[in-house]
């Protein structure tokens, strides 16, 4: 079946910055950029059998989102080794951003995904649900449970 796709390049253009910033907040400073060449040459493999034009953002956040949550399984299969040889770092006050976003790497992995792919990647619940695998009602939990998480780690007080 035959459909209407623009050129990849087009796709790369309008939606590079979109990867960039995603494959960075799933997978963190040292492994986003990498996470984002994989999701890049994943969907220029998967374009030409697509059959629908619909909403390629999405489509190419959700293969992003994908690739990031192998690279952090493969992480997560070669850092089992102790890491004894760690040098000790120094004690820093860390700012505001940097206590958000060790909040957030502290999250589950769902509820870091649904979060990130929410407020990082812009996606709607139905998105997020579509690129987690689940309902939109339970892209709103995640979402909610998330927040509310970060809001007890950074020391702020729920509203009633």
């Amino acid at each position: 079946m035959f459909v209407g796709l623009p050129p990849f390049q087009q796709l790369v253009d309008a939606h590079w910055r979109d990867v960039a910033r995603l494959s960075a907040a799933l997978a963190g400073p040292r492994d986003g950029d990498d996470v984002a060449q994989e999701a890049w040459a994943r969907a220029l493999r998967a374009y030409p059998s697509l059959t629908h034009a619909g909403n390629l953002r999405s489509w190419l956040l959700t293969v992003t989102a994908h690739t990031a949550l192998d690279a952090q399984r493969s992480r997560a299969r070669r850092d089992r080794v102790p890491a004894l040889l760690a040098e000790p770092v120094a004690d820093l006050e860390p700012g505001p951003d940097e206590r958000l976003w060790a909040g957030v790497r502290a999250l589950p992995a769902r509820q870091r995904q649904a979060v990130v792919l929410h407020y990082v990647g812009g996606m709607a619940h139905g998105e997020v649900a579509r690129a987690l695998d689940t309902t939109p009602a339970a892209s709103r939990r995640l979402v909610s449970d998330a927040l509310a998480a970060l809001r007890v780690a950074l020391g702020e007080k729920e509203e009633a």
